[in-house]
């Protein structure tokens, strides 16, 4: 005679397969988050590159010279790289009076090493030290649709992999070039 057993799962059958749904979703979570840092480095490398052809732009058509400054701030301890935008005013350099949200201030993810380098010379670690009594910017975009041409190198603290490269040239024109190549429309 067969025994009378009901249809259905066991109480282990559960916890295993709980586990193994577990354990999947920790993985793929744990990959969908370890790219945090490539994105917000993407987006902070084409926001300078847009923010500066856009005050290009503001240059020739306001008459008014636009600076760029990168600097590096010791952020608890860990040392960060940030840019930011300057107009040249009577005075001296001074934050933008006009398009405060394309010209915020942006900050890169740590972890980055920023190399700046201006008509072919590499400028030295300590100019890009944060001067905030007298802000004086590395990189400025002239009123007649000059500047000067460079390139800002964005590697990676630990293993120094080329990871972008803002290049610019003397009428310029902005490019970011992801590990030193051209972006393809299939990249993005």
């Amino acid at each position: 005679m067969m025994g009378n057993r009901q249809g259905g799962f066991s109480l282990l059958e559960l916890l295993v397969a709980l586990f193994v749904v577990v354990l999947v979703t920790s993985l793929v979570t744990l990959n969908i988050g370890s790219g945090d840092r490539d994105i917000l480095l993407r987006a902070a490398v084409e926001g300078v590159a847009d923010s500066a052809n856009y005050a290009l732009d503001e240059a020739q058509f306001s008459g008014i010279n636009y600076g760029l400054a990168v600097r590096m701030e010791d952020d608890q301890g860990q040392w960060r790289y940030r840019f930011d935008w300057y107009e040249e005013g009577p005075t001296g350099w001074r934050a933008p009076d006009s398009g405060k949200e394309v010209f915020a201030a942006t900050m890169l993810p740590p972890g980055i090493e920023v190399q700046l380098e201006l008509e072919g010379a590499t400028q030295d670690r300590e100019a890009l030290l944060a001067n905030s009594t007298n802000p004086q910017p590395q990189l400025v975009l002239y009123a007649s649709g000059e500047t000067v041409p460079g390139a800002i190198i964005v590697r990676e603290a630990t293993t120094d992999e080329l990871l972008w490269r803002l290049e610019c040239d003397l009428l310029g024109n902005f490019q970011a070039l992801r590990n030193g190549d051209l972006i393809g429309e299939e990249d993005l």
